[in-house]
């Protein structure tokens, strides 16, 4: 049964009262979290701890019910008139980037607690438990080195971490292993992996998540929510290598030159030739080597570079495109190699797939935002978010971004408290009756 126009109104207000909650809660988190201009909450790390610690405490103060799993994830309960129905999950993590910014996952924790604050004092008792997901890890590639599926705490939780990646993954801040960091923090990492999931699609009904968008889109539509309807898979390189030959840069003719850099280069003008091609044909694509490099302990003015390491990261909401991408590299790389006397290493591609939102919840979206007064638009996600995982096991997914300036992962990111506070109204729509 759909919220009367009494009880939107009422709940409106809440939210609007709840903005002093969410407020200082991200003011203590930047300034207990600082580090050089932007924050660091290190994954299965003492930033990351801290701020679970801190939103315990909020949602204890809030009277919710506080609980947390093998893999360190906590859990804020609102309960519901049936408690024995599968639960509304809302969510993000509280992990950063290294030198990050402060709302990058914090925002979609911050509005989960600020909605169940909104509920409660709205007077609303909603049909099913609601429960905020403060999740570990969604950072890992920041932060573990190694073979690893990412967004380890949501994937740990869903039953989907392999064993194999708590010895795989290595803290490129301590040097442990995943496991070996987890147990620093508390936690038993091989009991972890011999219990069942401890969250299943019979155990939620739906999970939506709140957070800032990372790039221009809605900043350039002047529009302060964005509904969205899909997020890109990819496929990576994360560990690339050209190997060449070192010689002198003045003495050898370029006739003879194994020059590893320049064959990088040529992979990176390839890739982009085919990027616009399929941006032509009115497809779905980006693509960046976000680390292109030569070895420090061997590269100097007057050598030709004879290695150079480098990643790739291919996204697209086509499974086709990513694949063609994927071939472009690999069949560039060969017509390279023998021109030029080079050999490429990709270290294998990592595949993720594409995601696409639930429908229905894209139809409630709009439909929140009618009633609410809420200017939106229906956005794409370059990045990857922990909602793509619930949705891998079965479960109703879909996420608000909020309007955000500078993009994301850095210490600019700029999001206003006004536009927040809209895509919190939203969220706690969704969370008191329409999921």
């Amino acid at each position: 049964m759909a919220l009367t126009q009494t009880e939107t109104e009422s709940l409106t207000k809440a939210v609007d009262g709840s903005m002093t909650l969410a407020e200082g809660l991200f003011d203590r988190l930047a300034t207990e979290t600082a580090d050089g201009g932007g924050v660091t909450r290190a994954s299965y790390g003492d930033g990351e701890q801290l701020a679970h610690d801190m939103f315990a405490e909020s949602a204890r103060d809030l009277g919710l019910d506080v609980t947390t799993d093998l893999a360190g994830n906590a859990y804020y309960t609102l309960p519901g008139r049936d408690r024995s129905a599968p639960q509304v999950m809302t969510g993000s993590h509280l992990d950063s980037v290294p030198k990050g910014g402060n709302f990058d996952g914090a925002a979609g924790v911050v509005a989960g607690l600020a909605a169940q604050a909104a509920i409660k004092a709205a007077g609303i008792e909603p049909a099913r438990d609601v429960t905020v997901m403060a999740i570990r890890s969604e950072e890992c590639s920041s932060w573990f080195r190694g073979r690893h599926g990412g967004h380890l705490g949501s994937r740990a939780a869903l039953g989907l971490m392999k064993p194999e990646e708590l010895k795989n993954a290595v803290h490129l801040g301590t040097g442990k292993t995943l496991g070996e960091q987890m147990a620093a923090y508390g936690l038993d990492p091989e009991k972890l992996m011999a219990a069942p999931p401890h969250l299943t699609a019979q155990d939620v009904a739906a999970y939506i998540e709140l957070h800032i968008e990372q790039g221009p889109v809605l900043v350039s539509a002047e529009t302060p929510v964005g509904v969205v309807t899909g997020i890109r898979g990819n496929t990576r390189s994360r560990d690339g290598r050209v190997l060449g030959e070192y010689t002198h840069s003045g003495a050898v003719p370029q006739s003879h030159r194994h020059d590893a850099v320049l064959a990088g280069a040529e992979l990176l003008t390839a890739l982009d030739r085919e990027t616009e091609a399929v941006l032509a044909e009115g497809g779905d694509i980006v693509f960046a080597a976000g680390k292109f490099g030569t070895d420090p302990d061997m590269h100097s003015l007057s050598k030709v570079p004879g290695e150079l390491n480098f990643t790739l990261d291919i996204r697209s909401l086509d499974v086709a495109t990513l694949t063609r991408m994927r071939e472009c590299a690999e069949s560039a790389a060969a017509e390279i190699e023998t021109r030029r006397g080079v050999q490429f290493d990709f270290g294998g591609f990592g595949v993720s797939q594409p995601t696409v939102m639930a429908e229905d919840h894209c139809r409630l979206l709009h439909e929140g935002c009618q009633a609410l007064g809420i200017s939106a638009i229906d956005i794409a996600s370059g990045g990857g978010h922990d909602a793509q995982e619930f949705d891998r096991i079965g479960v109703p997914s879909s996420m608000i971004f909020v309007r955000n300036d500078h993009g994301s992962h850095n210490a600019d990111e700029a999001m206003e408290i006004a536009d927040f506070a809209l895509g919190t109204r939203l969220l706690a729509w969704m969370l008191a009756d329409a999921l």
